[in-house]
């Protein structure tokens, strides 16, 4: 390997999670809680009992959700996970949201609303300051995001939807974890959030391993695992089929040193980073992804009024096929806007290397002014023939090579350098696999 082969394998090295993450191992169990429930029943809500064997357990030890015969349901409202605990969610089990929004609110009466400020409700499961908690096992966490709230005529994602003609949607997260370093999710399945599936902020360590989340596409907000403001953070061998984002990296603080690898994503909106970029987020690897039938695939998202920094990442062996945006650079984007001017988005030292999209859709590379450029690389790209392709390139400064690139992008203020190589594409026949 030349010196400077190896100097860049030392770079990829330092720049994803620098924890050694290898697959977690259940605990021993402090306490076993049997269900007592065949179906869901809203009188019989579980929360104080699993609450009281949280609190009671030693750290390093888990309070153990157990199916009894046909009796394989828990039903709670919101959780506080321990420091060093972990609540583990066993085979067959299905731990079912309370649908009382009085059970979430924040402040009284606000859950289940549309108000101005959204943020009205706490979340199912919580960690604050939580070091070394988990969350784990090979049961179900139901939000049940689409059934009616007790006493209402409307759901958390009608909710949602009511929200779009103004306001904010006060309906809780699944899982919030805040300040909570070292902390791992593992082999659980989620699904049906009336809000985010997952949110990791603040924090040094979190890592998702084999979780499968499966919710509806047409279910709005509800991203599957966001980590923001963090750093060291793995996320591996998870399935994701979702509303939003699939992956969304948020930096409203600094955000670094983020690995994901080996995932399919599925119905959903992409391996986002944004649109808070404002922290700056960096040192970023993407590896080993499949991305199939979602509304966008590789996407970087933010604009003046949440922007900063984003470089250093990575995207290698990223196979993307019949999805609407599968590569979205978007210093423009609307969906979300604030008040403060003056935080210009900037996204530089972005690279495709082994990436392969088919099925047509749009692919936009939109750098923000002639000032203010979109940078990236692409080193074996390769977009195949489609009569629906459509491109959107403006203010951008590529690089092409040392693999093939088959595409020549052109758009305003559009500089080209490099020659590529001779290669095949990225074979991605093995790629594409069906939801668990």
């Amino acid at each position: 390997m030349t010196k400077r082969l190896v100097l860049f394998a030392a770079a990829i090295l330092r720049a994803q999670d620098l924890r050694t993450v290898t697959e977690p191992v259940i605990p021993p169990s402090c306490a076993v809680l049997e269900s007592h429930l065949a179906t869901v029943d809203e009188s019989q809500p579980d929360t104080r009992r699993i609450q009281q064997a949280l609190d009671k357990c030693a750290p390093g030890q888990a309070v153990e959700l157990k199916a009894d015969g046909e009796h394989r349901s828990f039903l709670s409202g919101p959780l506080d996970l321990r420091a060093g605990v972990t609540l583990r969610i066993g085979a067959g089990v299905t731990l079912y949201a309370s649908r009382n929004p009085r059970d979430y609110d924040v402040t009284p009466g606000r859950c289940g609303t549309v108000d101005k400020n959204g943020r009205g409700c706490r979340a199912l499961i919580n960690g604050d300051h939580v070091a070394n908690a988990a969350l784990m096992g090979e049961g179900t966490i139901d939000g049940r995001g689409g059934s009616m709230l007790l006493d209402e005529k409307v759901t958390w994602w009608d909710l949602a939807e009511k929200a779009r003609a103004g306001g904010n949607q006060n309906c809780p997260r699944l899982i919030v974890l805040s300040h909570s370093d070292n902390f791992t999710l593992y082999r659980i399945t989620l699904k049906n959030s009336p809000n985010f599936h997952v949110y990791y902020g603040d924090g040094n360590g979190f890592t998702a391993w084999g979780v499968i989340i499966n919710t509806p596409k047409n279910a709005r907000n509800t991203d599957g695992i966001d980590p923001g403001a963090s750093t060291n953070v793995t996320i591996t061998h998870c399935y994701i089929h979702t509303g939003d984002d699939n992956v969304a990296i948020k930096a409203g603080g600094p955000t670094s040193h983020i690995t994901v690898a080996h995932n399919h994503f599925y119905a959903g909106h992409g391996m986002s980073i944004g649109s808070e970029t404002n922290g700056g987020a960096e040192a970023i690897r993407v590896t080993d992804l499949s991305i199939d039938g979602a509304d966008n695939g590789i996407r970087i998202k933010s604009n003046e009024t949440r922007g900063g920094l984003v470089r250093d990442v990575l995207y290698d062996d990223v196979c993307i096929r019949n999805t609407k945006n599968p590569i979205l650079m978007d210093t423009h984007y609307t969906a979300t806007v604030g008040t403060e001017r003056g935080r210009i988005p900037v996204f530089r030292d972005i690279t495709l290397r082994n990436v392969r999209v088919s099925g047509g859709g749009k692919i936009t590379f939109d750098g923000y002014d002639q000032s203010n450029r979109l940078g990236m690389t692409f080193d074996n790209v390769q977009i195949d023939p489609s009569a629906t392709l459509k491109w959107v390139v403006a203010h951008a400064d590529f690089a092409f090579g040392p693999g093939p690139v088959n595409f020549h992008p052109e758009g305003p203020d559009v500089a080209v350098q490099g020659k590529p190589g001779k290669g095949k594409p990225n074979a991605c026949a093995d790629k594409f696999v069906s939801m668990p």
